[in-house]
């Protein structure tokens, strides 16, 4: 039995809602995974925040359609297609997808959309290998940390120094006299 025609609005508004909510989508083609393999993969993006839809190419068309932000994946709507609506950790995401990936050996990416750009296979690839948002914040507190230690070891090395010179000119005036 067919979906009825309101079961297709109801899909394709939970779909506007989940993009609406996404910061970038990636489209993977699932031809040839179980469904214990797709729940892998669900259960492998959940810690990012991502969501893997499953949904005929009609429907995502129809719910990306007007929208600029989304209306590139178009495109990439074709055969057995998976969307991968990433609303937090973009980085994360992409490395879960890409350690499932290596696993299985079964998925292809077909590329990706941020902002309204589409993005290639290698543009997806690229973000995945970026630091995440809590690697850049240490390597920032790091680097705050450094110059903060180096500016308070030439602030205690001045009066140290001032010392020294004091020490070294009455040393002298002892030896003169």
């Amino acid at each position: 039995m067919g979906r009825t025609l309101e079961d297709k609005k109801e899909i394709v508004a939970e779909l506007k809602e989940s993009l609406s909510q996404s910061q970038m989508a990636v489209v993977i083609d699932y031809r040839g995974l179980t469904v214990a393999e797709i729940t892998d993969l669900r259960r492998r993006l959940r810690p990012s925040g991502t969501e893997c839809k499953v949904t005929k190419n009609t429907l995502m068309r129809i719910a990306v359609q007007g929208d600029a932000t989304w209306e590139p994946m178009t495109a990439l709507c074709k055969e057995s297609s998976a969307f991968l609506l990433i609303k937090e950790d973009v980085g994360g995401a992409i490395k879960a997808y890409q350690e499932f990936q290596k696993v299985s050996k079964k998925t292809v990416l077909r590329g990706g959309v941020m902002e309204g750009r589409a993005l290639t296979e290698d543009d997806v690839k690229a973000i995945g290998d970026l630091p995440s948002k809590e690697q850049l914040m240490g390597q920032i507190a790091g680097a705050i940390n450094a110059v903060a230690t180096k500016v308070a070891v030439g602030i205690k090395e001045v009066p140290s120094s001032l010392a020294r010179v004091t020490q070294a000119i009455a040393d002298k005036d002892k030896d003169a006299a």
